[in-house]
């Protein structure tokens, strides 16, 4: 639910050509065909510095530990970033029928950049590069949903407990709890001031005490474009249904959502969203300036 602020950029994107196809039966799926002998590669030496980093950060606090633990169930941070751009497709569902956002995108997990186009219409493109968001589109009906706000979004959901490595992170370590009916440890996760786009976001994530994966996480949307006066939206649920393990990293092949409520059975109340994962890949090459706005688009404010 954040648009996270840009990280420095540690190195330079070299050129080659790609091209993504998309289709109204399936998940669109990457093609790459390199033209030139030039790839994008994270220098191994870079990847040990931020994964140190961050192993000395986490290891210092309890909360942290819990949370590091998850990183390496669920195959380690250091092959998160070294597997390079990761690629799939988010179908959000709303049960009511209402904001259904279904796209295939590929994320810079290193630099938090993300691109989607439409399932129906690869040419209906929108994006996050690290400073604005950019929207091509055909008209309004491509896309009937906030694309800056959603550029990241599904990110936070496939990509935990990953996406909490970094700084302007705070971990408070929570009481156990039994979840259909598995002792979880819970780590709430907030943001200082200033951090991104909506700050006053929080997760709770259920890690399984046995696996260290994640079953589960709380969660608010704050997003200042929604709550201009400040506030959120209720709390959800949304835990994972099945597991699948892609170059090592282990990903939830879909979520369900849930209103949070103490007072019912594994504090789920009413079902609220269904969310498919589908199509995950890793990938070292995209083409130059993926993420960049392509000439045609408009930069949303």
């Amino acid at each position: 639910m954040k648009l996270t602020v840009k990280l420095v950029s540690l190195f330079a994107v070299l050129s080659f050509v790609a091209c993504k196809e998309a289709s109204k039966k399936e998940a669109a799926k990457s093609t790459v065909t390199q033209t030139e002998k030039s790839e994008y590669q994270i220098p191994d030496s870079w990847i040990e510095k931020r994964v140190t980093s961050a192993s000395n950060r986490l290891n210092a606090t309890e909360a942290g530990k819990v949370l590091w633990g998850a990183m390496e169930a669920h195959g380690g941070l250091k092959k998160w970033y070294a597997n390079g751009y990761l690629s799939f497709r988010f179908n959000y569902q709303p049960l009511n029928g209402k904001g259904i956002r279904d796209s295939y995108q590929t994320i810079d997990t290193w630099n938090n950049k993300a691109r989607h186009n439409s399932i129906t219409d690869k040419n209906d493109i929108f994006g996050w590069d690290g400073n604005e968001a950019w929207i091509k589109a055909k008209d309004s009906t491509s896309f009937e949903y906030d694309t800056k706000f959603w550029a990241l979004t599904p990110i936070y959901f496939s990509g935990q407990p990953f996406v909490f490595d970094g700084k302007g992170v705070n971990l408070e370590l929570l009481p156990q709890v039994e979840f259909k009916g598995a002792l979880q440890n819970v780590v709430k996760v907030t943001y200082d001031k200033g951090v991104g786009s909506a700050p006053d976001d929080y997760y709770i994530m259920y890690i399984n005490a046995e696996t260290n994966l994640v079953d589960a996480f709380k969660y608010i949307v704050s997003y200042p474009e929604y709550f201009p006066e400040g506030g959120h939206a209720p709390e959800k649920i949304t835990v994972t249904q099945e597991t699948t393990t892609v170059n090592g990293i282990v990903f939830a092949k879909g979520f369900k959502t849930y209103w949070s409520k103490l007072e019912e059975e594994n504090g789920l109340g009413e079902y609220i969203t269904k969310i498919d994962v589908s199509d995950i890949s890793f990938s070292n090459k995209v083409p130059e300036n993926y993420f960049s706005k392509p000439n045609g688009a408009e930069v949303l404010k």
